[in-house]
């Protein structure tokens, strides 16, 4: 996800401010579910075109600032947990390869059990 450059960078600002303490995993999971609906909130009963129109305006900015406030958490979380964000989204891809065969879902937004 991140390079070891900017992981290095979030977790040294965090270091900083002694914030660690703070940063629970239970914690981390509520923050990045702030986060996450921050973002959505940006997008809410927007139609397409507006969201298109509002991703080439100064709006974009708000939306890169609660994609990074996610991708931050979320970083601190898997680096608390020693968990390898790659390995585990490549596992995640696996399983869903099995739920999601290409022959049954393309084109398809319906899930795996319906």
């Amino acid at each position: 996800m991140l390079n070891d450059r900017v992981l290095a960078a979030v977790l040294e600002f965090r270091r900083k401010r002694n914030w660690e303490q703070f940063h629970k995993p239970k914690e981390l999971a509520a923050a990045i579910t702030v986060e996450a609906s921050e973002l959505l909130e940006i997008f809410q009963w927007k139609s397409h075109d507006e969201v298109a129109r509002l991703l080439e305006s100064q709006a974009r900015g708000r939306v890169e600032d609660e994609i990074a406030d996610v991708v931050i958490l979320l970083s601190y979380l898997c680096h608390d947990l020693g968990l390898d964000v790659n390995a585990a989204v490549l596992a995640k891809l696996k399983k869903n390869e099995a739920k999601y065969p290409v022959e049954k879902s393309y084109g398809n937004a319906r899930k795996y059990d319906e």
